[in-house]
């Protein structure tokens, strides 16, 4: 049987990918993600609202599409 993720794991998983996140912002001196020109195929930003999602619903809820 899986475990499920305590919720300090869902901090660290969201922690991790925030700093992530924000050394792309600096590489590509964005204050968003929405000024890069890789927006729409940016992986990491696809990561990021997964693992911002998982954080809210804490794995109560199936998974994430967009």
């Amino acid at each position: 049987m899986m475990s499920t993720p305590t919720r300090s794991e869902y901090e660290r998983k969201l922690d991790n990918i925030l700093e992530k996140l924000q050394r792309c912002q600096q590489e590509y001196q964005c204050s968003s993600c929405s000024a890069c020109q890789h927006y729409l195929a940016c992986e990491l930003r696809k990561e990021y609202v997964k693992v911002v999602y998982e954080s809210m619903s804490k794995g109560d809820t199936g998974g994430f599409e967009f």
